[in-house]
């Protein structure tokens, strides 16, 4: 999925919770997508960039697609990073410059490593269900394999556990002796979790968490959450107590918190100011540069943003 925003900025970050055990609410702030979607984006956050690796989150949906074309997001680049794709309702159709050509549906998983560059688009089927609901989440690269070759995988296969009042799904990492075969390149954890009462599972405690609620209201650690925002936890847990009066589903992001400094812009994740405008660069070249590849379909790609006029600098995870 691209950043579509206009004008892409860095931000300074003010001092949020330190890794330790905490309650932190982030409110999300809706974003368009293009001209038919738009998303609640979570991450980064004013007070957060990352949880773990995990670096940029969208919730978009449920939204009724009957009358419109759906998700429609045209070729666009992405280095650095890996991107998920993690559906509830509908189907979105990924085709990127290596050849890939896979429609997700829920309960599967496509996952694509950026590296040193790719290109991908992303659109609702022409034959489509009625509801589109999903997350987007994007993984930064650690430095040793920022620069790798670009790859695609898609999970038809994940699996599932219950516990108590809960059925998980596990899209990335390893939760309670199930593990997803997702190719990750840190140590992560993404689960997808189903709500009909209470459930308490047990959590790497050198991992920091989030929690992001995408239907009903649920209580994780006593907090409430509800769509819209993410409830950001900390670390040094060893256990995590999720709980719903009523029907509720979230989803779980974790990881070993990501001490390298970023910067973030548009749909690059790089070092240095000089890794943004060399790939943005290429990206406008077109054709004449063979770093992104072309996406097949005749889709016009999008456009790159303008730069900033002052330097784009590294950031710290908070």
């Amino acid at each position: 999925m691209s950043n579509l925003e206009g004008t892409p900025a860095e931000a300074a970050l003010p001092v949020a919770c330190a890794a330790e055990p905490c309650a932190e609410v982030l409110e999300g702030r809706d974003v368009p997508l293009g001209r038919y979607t738009v998303v609640r984006r979570s991450l980064p956050n004013k007070t957060r960039r990352t949880v773990g690796a995990w670096c940029f989150l969208d919730h978009f949906g449920p939204e009724d697609v009957t009358g419109s074309p759906g998700m429609r997001v045209p070729p666009h680049p992405h280095i650095g990073l890996q991107t998920v794709s993690w559906l509830m309702s509908g189907e979105v159709r990924h085709r990127d410059s290596l050849g890939s050509d896979q429609v997700v549906v829920p309960g599967q998983l496509n996952i694509m490593t950026s590296g040193r560059g790719i290109a991908h688009s992303e659109n609702s089927p022409s034959e489509k269900p009625p509801v589109l609901h999903g997350l987007q989440l994007w993984v930064a690269l650690p430095e040793a394999e920022r620069h790798r070759a670009p790859a695609f995988q898609h999970v038809g296969d994940v699996p599932e556990l219950t516990d108590g009042g809960a059925r998980i799904v596990v899209a990335v990492g390893e939760l309670e002796g199930a593990r997803s075969p997702a190719e990750v390149y840190s140590e992560l954890l993404g689960a997808d979790i189903r709500l009909t009462g209470g459930t308490e599972l047990a959590v790497r405690e050198d991992f920091e968490h989030a929690v992001v609620v995408t239907d009903g209201t649920a209580r994780v650690e006593g907090v409430a959450v509800e769509p819209g925002s993410l409830l950001y936890l900390g670390a040094h847990r060893e256990r995590l107590r999720f709980e719903a009066d009523a029907a509720a589903r979230l989803f779980l992001l974790g990881g070993v918190p990501f001490e390298e400094e970023l910067v973030m812009w548009w749909n690059f994740v790089g070092r240095s100011h000089e890794d943004i405008v060399e790939a943005r660069t290429a990206w406008m070249r077109g054709a004449a540069s063979d770093r992104f590849g072309i996406v097949p379909g005749g889709e016009e790609p999008l456009p790159a943003p303008g730069l900033p006029t002052t330097r784009l600098k590294p950031r710290p995870r908070h």
